[in-house]
């Protein structure tokens, strides 16, 4: 992994190293910090053996680059932004931001309130607007039911915006795509709960 990431410069104009390598280097990443296996309540309620939580991996400088480039990677041609519900969101549109820049695209960064600002504007959006009409991108840490990312959606909507796609890094395969598919929307995922899970079973017995 050290060596794959050794080949990544930020001030060069992309990274040497293939998404392909990219994701190998990721994955590892995700199954020993993010994912965790036993007995938990998930925040709908339902139990299950599976806990993800991305953002030990989001908020390290080595996981946002990779989750930067691999996340830009599957960001519409004609998106002018990328967006996402505060707070698992917050870093991936960043990154994903700085990484278009980085590559010569213009790209801006959206972060969507889960509830509308409580003074001055009453802004349920943050971050530079592109014009009405646009196509943005919605970027999600974790999909289970879609309900944030479908939040997401809606107050991108409401607000004028064409969204046809999310992307997340962990599809957790528990009805989200499912859901998209309902609301007229491209689910894209970086990888399945069943990839990190296995990953993290081999490191575990390795």
């Amino acid at each position: 992994m050290h060596q794959i990431l050794s080949t990544v410069s930020l001030a060069a104009p992309s990274f040497t190293a293939s998404p392909a390598e990219m994701r190998l280097a990721l994955l590892p990443l995700l199954a020993s910090q993010a994912y965790r296996h036993g007995n938990f309540t998930l925040a709908s309620g339902r139990s299950s053996h599976h806990y993800v939580n991305c953002k030990p991996v989001s908020l390290s400088g080595t996981g946002l680059a990779l989750l930067g480039a691999l996340m830009l990677e599957q960001v519409e041609a004609e998106a002018r932004a990328v967006a996402g519900l505060t707070l698992g969101a917050d870093p991936l549109v960043s990154a994903v931001a700085m990484m278009a820049a980085l590559v010569g695209r213009e790209l801006n960064a959206l972060i969507v309130r889960k509830e509308a600002k409580g003074h001055g504007t009453g802004a349920w959006l943050e971050g530079p607007l592109p014009e009405p009409g646009s196509t943005i991108t919605v970027l999600e840490d974790v999909v289970t039911t879609g309900g944030s990312s479908l939040k997401a959606v809606q107050q991108l909507r409401e607000a004028g915006y064409t969204v046809n796609r999310v992307v997340t890094i962990v599809d957790r395969q528990e009805g989200g795509i499912e859901a998209m598919t309902a609301a007229g929307l491209e689910l894209r995922s970086l990888f399945l709960l069943d990839e990190v899970a296995a990953t993290a079973a081999d490191l575990a017995n390795s």
